[in-house]
């Protein structure tokens, strides 16, 4: 697993929450970081101040991945690995059209992959057995299903089956995982009555923080032998 610190991961949707956590722990091990981000959030300026590269992208459409792509490629010749964080999360409304809704779910977490994988798999080849990664974060809805966002449940689900069709492409070189997150941390402004009914729906009733990806992101990365698989990180929520 040579040459992994002079290349850098690649993160998409690196300038909150989980993204965020991932650059900052693999910047605090020397290990240069690529992200990508939608809005100029002040996290962004703290990321390039402590090394990182950051990029703005557009993912809404194909043209704006390409584009993305096209300056990944023009600013290293390898990639440790793509993580891939970017995602939204828009349920069926009244007032929504449903053509909408389906297309930006399947935009954001479906084709943003899907072209990555594909414009930057030179960039991830070549460098040994094992010695490449890409991560999908799918959802642990892809289990069970969400009768109040279906076609951000579908989106994830064919992102999950895009694990096994990308490790089969392209192993022995590159490992290519999924990692299906139930909670994993509360935003800011989310209520007490919220926080409670949103615990009690896990086995093990507990927020655990971004440590818990942090951990399994690093283990996926250290293996040389896992790929095409699913780690779910969900407290138990699908037992319940």
């Amino acid at each position: 697993m040579g040459n992994t610190k002079t290349r850098p991961i690649l993160i998409t949707g690196g300038g909150r929450r989980i993204g965020l956590a991932l650059a900052h722990h693999f910047l605090s091990q020397q290990q240069p970081v690529i992200i990508s981000y939608r809005t100029l959030y002040p996290a962004i300026e703290q990321l390039t101040a402590a090394g990182a590269l950051c990029i703005q992208a557009d993912f809404s459409s194909d043209e704006g991945v390409l584009a993305f792509a096209d300056i990944v490629k023009e600013k290293t010749q390898g990639l440790r690995a793509i993580i891939h964080n970017a995602g939204d999360w828009v349920g069926e409304k009244p007032g929504v059209a449903l053509p909408d809704v389906l297309s930006r779910m399947l935009q954001i977490h479906v084709h943003a992959p899907y072209l990555l994988n594909h414009a930057l798999e030179r960039l991830l080849r070549g460098f040994g057995h094992a010695a490449s990664d890409i991560i999908h974060f799918t959802d642990y809805v892809v289990e069970c299903g969400s009768d109040k966002h279906i076609a951000y449940a579908a989106s994830k689900a064919a992102l999950d089956n895009m694990t096994r069709s990308f490790a089969r492409k392209l192993a022995p070189e590159v490992k290519v995982n999924a990692i299906a997150p139930a909670l994993i941390l509360f935003n800011d402004d989310d209520d007490a009555e919220y926080r409670q009914q949103a615990l009690n729906k896990s086995l093990m009733k507990i927020a655990p923080g971004e440590k818990e990806i942090i951990d399994l992101v690093d283990y996926l990365l250290t293996s040389c032998y896992v790929t095409g698989r699913t780690f779910g990180v969900d407290g138990g929520r699908p037992l319940r």
